[in-house]
Formats: structure tokens, sequence, C-alpha cells
């Protein structure tokens, strides 16, 4: 499995749904499996900790395009 891949595969699914965001938020490995299916908990947790990354990052950058005049 690629790793990479599903992690921005969840983190595109979690970041356009509001619904699926606070479902995240509230039950990272359970919104997980929904998205991915069974997988091993070790894949699994690695998908959780990308995707909170990713969505962080995705975060930041947005508030500092506001820093720097970009909209």
């Amino acid at each position: 499995m690629d790793i990479k891949a599903k992690i921005g595969e969840v983190a595109a699914k979690v970041s356009g749904n509001p619904e699926m965001k606070e479902k995240f938020e509230k039950d990272p490995a359970g919104t997980v499996k929904e998205l991915v299916g069974n997988i091993p908990p070790e894949q699994r947790d690695a998908i959780v900790d990308g995707v909170k990354a990713k969505i962080s990052i995705d975060k930041l950058g947005g508030g500092l395009g506001g820093l720097f005049g970009k909209k």
C-alpha cells in the first residue's frame, strides 16, 4: 500500500467535507478505517499522523498566504 498516496486521498476527503473533518477530529482512526478499509494498525496510524500533518500544513499555508498579500 502506498501510504503517501492514501494520506493525500484521505486528507482531500477530510478537508473538502466539514462533516468528515469534524468526524476525523473526534475519531481519526475510525474515520481512516471508514475511508480506507480495514488495514493493519501501524499503517492506519501512519495515515492518521500524515493526514493530521497535512491538514495542519494546509491551514498554516493558507494563513501565511494572507500574511504576504496572497489570497
